[in-house]
């Protein structure tokens, strides 16, 4: 199982609002030949850590491919950039974020902060990585810790805020196109 979080909090120019910008998103990744299987439903969550920026869209897809961990995360990277995504400071208020969860059952430490790490080395304590995933697989383990996405659930932090937006499709008007 291949999983992405897709995630943002500011609107774009081209796109419109996050939830708007995400749809394109999922659209351009299919673009580049990469398969969407399923989306759980969008949510919208208060930022983490939190603070004064604006609340963000939130949801996880699982891709089928046949292109490496390192091909993923480049194409996803380039689609950042070519929404307009700055990277600033860590947890800064962004238009687009794509980040590769899992990917199949692989484990791949990375050795600086910049390199892939799969599983994501942060998603277990993100609400707003979690529920969505569960939506979409529930019976997820996670190669490094063995747990599964229902034990990670009821691990997680309480004070983090989040409540679904849309049903699994996600579509609404034009939000796919671009």
């Amino acid at each position: 199982m291949i999983l992405i979080g897709l995630g943002a909090n500011l609107p774009t120019e081209k796109f419109g609002p996050p939830r708007a910008a995400l749809g394109a998103a999922l659209h351009a990744i299919e673009q580049k030949g990469i398969q969407i299987k399923q989306r759980a439903p969008w949510y919208q969550t208060a930022p983490v850590p939190i603070s004064d920026q604006p609340w963000y869209v939130n949801g996880v897809a699982e891709l089928t491919t046949d292109q490496s961990p390192s091909e993923v995360i480049a194409i996803l990277l380039e689609l950042e950039n070519s929404f307009g995504r700055v990277r600033t400071a860590r947890y800064a208020p962004r238009i687009l974020d794509l980040d590769l969860l899992a990917y199949k059952d692989q484990i791949i430490i990375g050795t600086t902060p910049t390199d892939l790490t799969v599983p994501h080395p942060r998603m277990q304590g993100r609400s707003f990585v979690v529920l969505p995933l569960r939506n979409i697989a529930p019976v997820w383990c996670d190669p490094v810790s063995g747990l599964t996405i229902n034990e990670i659930a009821n691990q997680l932090p309480k004070d983090q805020q989040l409540h679904k937006m849309a049903d699994a499709e996600g579509m609404f008007g034009t939000e796919w196109m671009v």
